[in-house]
């Protein structure tokens, strides 16, 4: 199918209310965890926790009459009480450019609206089951235990500043890893994702936690600055390990290095918990 054709195929179900809009970065073959959002008419979200999401997949190149896949949306705060997303987990068999049909019922009132999408044969980013790669990444004893020179959280959790990657690795510990940078994030959702982690570090005390900044920062005497390569934020080189295109990401490995679990942008108490028992 052309572009024009996807194009016509979403214009067909177009709704003048509802905005669906993919927020994931990537879609590949086979397994994915995708982030949908919903806007209103004034591109504004309207995704609340009383507001379910149903989604038939539509591999246009093949048959845009039938869905190849359908699934159920469970929303998430992004940012608490301000943006939500739903998470939809599908498994999307070839590449190609895709369709999404959304269903979604609030007060009664249900609506039905299309959306585009590319699903590419591979991505870059480490997916669950791959090996995790061995990241030297910074800990509190690189600046002498002062958290204020690592971490741009104003109220940082010592406990995810204690173990690099490499060492969990070597260790053999099972453990959570959170590329998010509060005070530089670009998408907004850094500082809420990595207040979701932090009461879990009581509950799961086998589970090492660690937080990495995704960008270079360097310290002026009395702050945090980022480092700026031509205007831009400059990634860390874990980031360049993992192959992260976007922040906040969090990751679940278990004791014998194998990643379990992969959460983009945001990630929902349920499926967090379910991924650190798994690996517990």
């Amino acid at each position: 199918m052309s572009q024009a054709d996807a194009e016509a195929w979403i214009a067909e179900g177009r709704s003048a209310t509802v905005l669906p809009v993919i927020a994931s970065s990537l879609q590949v073959c086979g397994q994915n965890r995708i982030l949908i959002g919903l806007l209103d008419g004034q591109n504004r979200s309207i995704a609340t926790p009383d507001r379910t999401l149903e989604v038939a997949f539509f591999d246009l190149g093949r048959d845009p009459d039938q869905p190849a896949a359908t699934a159920e949306g469970e929303f998430v705060w992004a940012i608490e009480g301000s943006r939500g997303l739903y998470v939809v987990n599908v498994d999307l068999g070839e590449s190609g450019i895709w369709g999404a049909e959304v269903r979604t019922a609030a007060g009664g009132a249900e609506e039905v609206a299309r959306a585009g999408f590319q699903v590419h044969p591979t991505g870059v980013t480490k997916r669950v089951g791959e090996a995790a790669p061995a990241s030297k990444t910074p800990t509190a004893d690189d600046v002498g235990g002062d958290l204020a020179k690592l971490s741009s959280d104003e109220d940082p959790e010592p406990r995810f500043y204690e173990t690099s990657v490499d060492e969990a690795l070597a260790a053999h510990e099972p453990f959570v890893l959170v590329f998010a940078t509060p005070k530089f994030c670009t998408s907004a959702v850094c500082g809420p994702t990595l207040e979701k982690v932090k009461p879990f570090v009581d509950e799961f005390p086998s589970v090492t936690f660690i937080n990495v900044e995704p960008y270079q920062l360097a310290w002026d005497g009395s702050q945090l600055k980022p480092v700026l390569t031509d205007d831009q934020l400059t990634p860390v080189p874990s980031v360049d390990e993992w192959g992260l295109l976007t922040e906040p990401w969090l990751f679940v490995v278990n004791e014998s290095g194998t990643i379990r679990g992969s959460f983009e942008g945001t990630v929902g108490e349920s499926e967090l918990r379910a991924a650190l028992e798994a690996v517990s």
